[in-house]
């Protein structure tokens, strides 16, 4: 599938030679951006001006009926797949709205960022498609969407006038529709390898509804866009043009959202590729890129902050949670010492790291959503097996496992919460090398630890590697202090087995 990204020449001669501008040095070694320039780059900013790059182009035979994209570069999934980093959900499907997006939704809210820039492939095409149930899902969590114009054949000016319009027309009602309040309440696109096309002046046509982006920084090259970005997660090290594309934008009324990202890796996507990697050093490679594009000396503050990537695994440029114990013997990364930490908690480090950087962009506190209220509160069970203790089962590791006695059904594992809290939805997941699986079960609720009331009658749960061998149980929200799960069967093991019991508000 030829639908991944390219870097440009002009990013892997900066990075194979050494080549760093003066103030991109400056940046790099300088630690924050001086405390006037943060107070600049936050003035008037929300957390909607981080925009993430978000890729709906993932199947899976549960779903779609077939994998598509994970087996990019000769790869079978679930186990192998197209990416040297492996979901903590496993190879999961972008049309899976009650599991994998939701799940995303709940992760960019945990990030801070406030919209995502979702991968657009022409009218009718497979993104097209799901583009109403992400926004939808989006919705939910307060999430806005905007729109990255991909270079599908036969793209054109007119095309894109014609997209432009199909997607205000289509879409443009959904509260999660993304519209920039500063500049003019208009939609968001950016346009990708935009360079392709000389003649952008059917633009014009769109421009009192939309904000177009040119991915460039070449100033000469945005006669009739809206304003620019670069994409590129190696150039955003060096910042090459920065200075001069962001001066250009705030001189001409333009939008400047230079794109930085975490570290850029595509060796199982592209067999043979020789395109450079980007190490992540633990988080200082998005670190510094994160001051490139808030520093005045690299050409901040910028209007937004665009972040390469959310999701695409193909060139390891992800935000998305990696899994710490991915399928052996293929050679997977994983974040493991990102910003200091290590298992389970490496997971998530760069949604966190996020956050703190959507912090420093705005000025303003990002509220923690939604937390998962079980984690490492009191948990009993009614039995083990060997070192399988109860415990296991919301330490934040899943590597670790609680399970039960065997062949000894029913048996219950409860968390006591600490104290009585609204609850509508748990998570179960089982380690990510397993096979699928089907457990039944029920869920209780207690407000004493005596009188339990069921909150979800008996069912079967699946749990398979490619769902990331996670499922989701929600009810009518309630007030529980203590949530039990009673299990009475498993197709995969003669006992109940979790390996992280997740209780959370909604």
């Amino acid at each position: 599938m030829p639908n991944w990204r390219s870097v440009t020449a002009a990013a892997v001669l900066l990075v194979t030679t050494g080549l760093m501008s003066a103030p991109a040095q400056s940046a790099a070694a300088s630690g924050e951006p001086a405390a006037a320039a943060r107070a600049t780059a936050a003035a008037e900013r929300t957390a909607t001006d981080v925009h993430l790059f978000y890729y709906p182009w993932y199947g899976s035979p549960q779903v779609y009926g077939s994998y598509r994209h994970w087996q990019q570069g000769g790869h079978t999934p679930p186990e192998s797949i197209g990416a040297d980093l492996y979901p903590k959900l496993g190879a999961y499907d972008s049309g899976d709205l009650p599991g994998a997006v939701t799940q995303h939704m709940r992760w960019i809210q945990q990030s801070g960022a406030g919209v995502i820039v979702y991968s657009w492939w022409g009218q009718g095409s497979y993104e097209d498609g799901l583009a109403a149930g992400v926004l939808a899902t989006a919705a939910r969590f307060g999430v806005k969407v905007a729109w990255h114009l991909e270079p599908y054949s036969g793209r054109t000016a007119a095309s894109t006038v014609a997209d432009i319009n199909y997607i205000n027309s289509r879409y443009g009602g959904s509260p999660a529709f993304y519209r920039d309040a500063a500049h003019g309440n208009r939609g968001a696109f950016y346009v990708f390898e935009s360079l392709r096309i000389t003649d952008w002046a059917a633009l014009d046509q769109v421009s009192s509804s939309s904000i177009v982006l040119a991915q460039t920084t070449d100033t000469s090259k945005v006669a009739h866009f809206g304003g620019m970005y670069t994409y590129d997660a190696i150039a955003g090290l060096t910042a090459p043009g920065w200075k001069n594309a962001g001066d250009f934008c705030k001189a001409n009324g333009l939008v400047w959202a230079p794109s930085v990202g975490p570290g850029y890796i595509d060796d199982r996507a592209v067999v043979g590729n020789t395109t450079p990697t980007l190490p992540r050093d633990n988080g200082a490679t998005y670190d510094t890129e994160w001051r490139n594009a808030l520093d005045p000396a690299t050409g901040g503050p910028p209007s937004w902050v665009s972040v390469t990537s959310f999701n695409e695994w193909h060139e390891g440029s992800v935000l998305e949670p990696v899994t710490s114990t991915p399928p052996a013997g293929y050679g997977y990364q994983t974040f493991e010492g990102a910003y200091g930490k290590t298992g389970a908690a490496a997971e998530t480090a760069y949604l966190d790291r996020t956050r703190y950087w959507v912090e420093q962009f705005t000025g303003t506190t990002v509220p923690q959503p939604n937390p998962n209220l079980a984690a490492r509160k009191p948990i009993s069970a009614t039995s083990h097996t060997q070192g399988y203790v109860a415990a296991n089962a919301n330490d934040g590791n899943t590597g670790s496992y609680w399970e039960s006695a065997n062949h000894a059904f029913p048996q219950s594992i409860t968390v006591d919460l600490g104290a009585a809290s609204q609850v509508g939805r748990i998570v179960l997941t089982l380690p990510p090398s397993w096979g699928a699986r089907t457990q039944t079960l029920s869920v209780h609720g207690s407000q004493n630890g005596s009188a339990y009331t069921t909150l979800a009658q008996s069912r079967g749960y699946t749990f398979s590697p490619s769902g990331g061998n996670a499922a989701t149980i929600t009810f009518p929200a309630t007030t529980q202090r203590h949530i039990r799960l009673t299990f009475t069967g498993n197709t995969g093991w003669p006992a109940g087995q979790v390996s992280e019991f997740q209780v959370y508000r909604t």
